[in-house]
């Protein structure tokens, strides 16, 4: 008899600040893993069909999986253990499942929390997961499957580590097809994310990623890339794409190769990526932008030099402002990703960046409160200096300060990135330029400092 496998993707916490949902990548390759292994899989987005925890039941209910399987961030842990709960309450006799970054480094905490739960799958999911399905298919144990922790009676059982996929194209596409897409569009164009790599060279204080994906920089070929992007703009008639790598252009030479693939196909489509300043030439930059790419994201990250070195990140503000030079001169738009609050961050550090931000004078930029995620640096950073305020996972948002700095208090944090967003987009130059080049971040920005506009007139009265 084949197994039923629910995939779900929880519902964010009501208040939380959030973006529009993109196709979960790491349940989609789950799902096309499965499915090329003849296993029944159904998915419920509760993101992309903006469904409570409620809904959620109504939904399982009308199915009968021998399997629910859970991603989940830092901000929807606790969504996922109610989406546990949801599931047990329901079929008893399932097996639950969860993984994604989160559970990987809160694995036997959160076995610990929740006696809805079963298993955490570790890193890299999909071979786990289809391992974890055969076992139980064939009325096996999986007690000993490699980059699971599980319970075992009483027991909580923690295998090595999986060792990481090495040829990412042997991996199917993901199972976009089993996506509510029609919901997708209510968003406005539906932007596809495609990842071309795994792994980060670079040890960021605030990132996972090299924890998660490894050390070592994996990359799918240019063709295979390519050959998934033919098959998204053909099948669901999108030219819309997104590069969800962490570092787009690590590796340059590969970069360039797959823009010229993408041109030799005679490909017609849209697409941004994110990267670092000291990652681009302007020759590279000139190539991407006749392949279709219209907007690059940079990890300024900050506008002090100091605060950029305690980060550990690599790179001068010179090359910061080289970087964005070079972008505008080749005429792609240009965002600006900024963190307040780091540790070493004080009240004139983050007006150094403030200020340098504008000085670079992005298309838009990100503002984002430094969050100690479970897996970074910083965590361990905040807790043996217990400075840690808020253990409320539902507040891991980037939008709020999560803790107190012996330099620079929560409230003094707040108010900064307020301030931030309001001189940045209350600029009648800025909102005119950015109308008038309309696109994808032309209207975003403007309705987003429109809505900054509102929120200062409101403030004042």
């Amino acid at each position: 008899m084949t197994l039923n496998v629910t995939l779900v993707n929880p519902p964010y916490p009501e208040g939380a600040h959030h973006h529009p949902p993109f196709t979960p990548l790491g349940l989609g390759y789950l799902a096309a893993v499965l499915e090329k292994n003849n296993y029944k899989v159904d998915v419920i987005d509760c993101q992309a069909l903006k469904i409570s925890h409620a809904e959620l039941k109504a939904e399982l209910s009308k199915r009968k999986p021998d399997i629910v399987g859970m991603t989940s961030t830092t901000l929807t842990y606790k969504s996922a253990l109610r989406a546990a709960k949801i599931a047990k309450q329901l079929h008893p006799k399932c097996l639950t499942i969860l993984g994604g970054v989160h559970a990987t480094f809160w694995d036997d905490k959160a076995l610990q929390e929740s006696p809805d739960l079963d298993v955490i799958v570790r890193k890299e999911g999909e071979n786990t997961m289809l391992e974890l399905v055969e076992r139980l298919e064939a009325g096996k144990d999986f007690y000993d499957v490699l980059g699971i922790t599980c319970k075992k009676g009483e027991e909580i059982v923690r295998n090595p580590d999986r060792p990481y996929i090495e040829d990412l194209d042997s991996l199917p596409f993901p199972a976009h097809h089993l996506w509510p897409i029609e919901n997708l569009k209510k968003y406005g164009d539906v932007i596809f994310p495609v990842m071309t790599s795994r792994g980060c060279t670079f040890w960021c204080e605030f990132c996972s990623a090299v924890r998660m994906f490894g050390r070592r920089y994996r990359m799918r070929s240019p063709k295979n890339v390519v050959d998934e992007i033919e098959y998204l703009h053909k099948t669901f008639g999108s030219d819309m794409f997104t590069f969800y790598d962490d570092s787009f252009t690590v590796n340059q030479p590969r970069t360039a190769e797959l823009c010229e693939e993408i041109i030799r196909r005679k490909l017609k489509i849209k697409w941004d990526c994110e990267t670092r300043v000291d990652m681009v030439t302007k020759e590279l930059l000139i190539l991407m932008k006749k392949a279709g790419c219209y907007a690059v994201w940079y990890g300024v990250e900050s506008g002090s030099q100091k605060v950029i070195d305690n980060m550990e990140k690599g790179f001068s503000l010179e090359q910061v402002m080289r970087a964005f030079n070079w972008t505008k001169e080749v005429g792609l738009m240009v965002v600006a990703g900024t963190i307040l609050g780091t540790p070493g961050e004080t009240k004139e550090t983050a007006w150094e960046t403030i200020k340098f931000v504008e000085k670079l004078n992005p298309d838009d930029v990100g503002f984002y409160i430094a969050t100690p995620y479970p897996g970074t640096p910083m965590y361990e950073l905040v807790k043996k200096n217990n400075w840690l305020k808020v253990t409320d996972f539902d507040r891991y948002d980037t939008a709020t300060p999560i803790f107190e700095l012996p330099t620079l208090s929560m409230q003094e944090l707040r108010e900064i990135r307020e301030k931030a967003f309001h001189r940045f987009y209350i600029r009648p130059t800025y909102i005119l330029r950015m109308f008038s080049k309309g696109g994808v971040y032309g209207f975003s920005a403007t309705k987003t400092a429109l809505a900054h506009l509102l929120r200062a007139i409101k403030a004042k009265f």
